[in-house]
C-alpha cells in the first residue's frame, strides 16, 4: 500500500485492533453475557437457537447498559454491513446478523471479519476512497468509502473501549465480597 490516505486509515485500524486484541485475549466465556445492571441489553437465543440482540427502534431513556455479548454482536453487525457495502453487495439487514452464541465463537467471528476487512484495505486506491458510500448513514449523499472507513475505525475504537470497560468492571466486581 503506497497511498498516504489508505496508510493512515490502516494505521488507525491496526492500532485500534491491537487494543481490542488485549481485551479479547483476556475475556472468559462467562464475561460475554454478564449483566452489569438490571437495565441491560444482551443477546438471547430465539426458539430456533439463533442469538438475537435486544433492540429498540427508538433509543430508550435511560439507555440500557449493553453486555459484552451485545457489543460484540453490534461490532459484527456494522462490520458485516460495511464489508458488504465495500464489496458492492447489498448490505444485510440488522435482523440477518446473529451473534455466534458463545465467547470463543464470537472471537473467531470477529477475527474473520478483520481478515475480510484487511483484504478490502489491501485493494484500496484513491478512486475507491472517493467513491460514494451510503454507509454509515443513508444521507448525506456526499459520503465516500473513505468516510465509511473512518467511521468504522471510530466505531471500533468506541466499542473496544466499551468492552474493555465492561471487562474491567466485571473483574473488579468479582474481587468485592458479595458481588458477582
Amino acid at each position: 500500500m503506497s497511498n498516504p490516505r489508505c496508510e493512515l486509515l490502516r494505521w488507525q485500524f491496526d492500532m485500534t485492533w491491537s487494543l481490542f486484541t488485549y481485551h479479547l485475549e483476556r475475556l472468559a466465556p462467562e464475561d460475554f453475557l454478564w449483566e452489569p445492571t438490571d437495565l441491560t441489553w444482551t443477546v438471547r437465543p430465539d426458539t430456533a437457537g439463533n442469538w438475537l440482540p435486544d433492540w429498540a427502534d427508538t433509543e430508550p431513556d435511560p439507555i440500557p447498559v449493553p453486555t459484552i455479548g451485545w457489543v460484540s454482536w453490534h461490532i459484527g453487525w456494522w462490520w458485516s454491513t460495511a464489508i458488504d457495502h465495500a464489496q458492492g453487495r447489498t448490505p444485510r439487514e440488522r435482523t440477518d446478523i446473529t451473534w455466534p452464541g458463545n465467547g470463543p465463537a464470537t472471537v473467531a467471528w470477529l477475527q474473520n471479519l478483520r481478515t475480510q476487512w484487511l483484504t478490502i484495505f489491501d485493494e484500496l486506491t484513491d478512486a475507491n476512497l472517493d467513491a460514494v458510500s451510503t454507509l454509515p448513514w443513508q444521507t448525506p449523499p456526499d459520503n465516500t468509502i473513505g468516510h465509511m472507513i473512518a467511521w468504522l475505525n471510530a466505531e471500533l475504537m468506541k466499542n473496544v473501549a466499551e468492552i474493555g470497560q465492561l471487562r474491567l468492571i466485571r473483574a473488579a466486581s468479582r474481587s468485592q465480597p458479595g458481588k458477582q
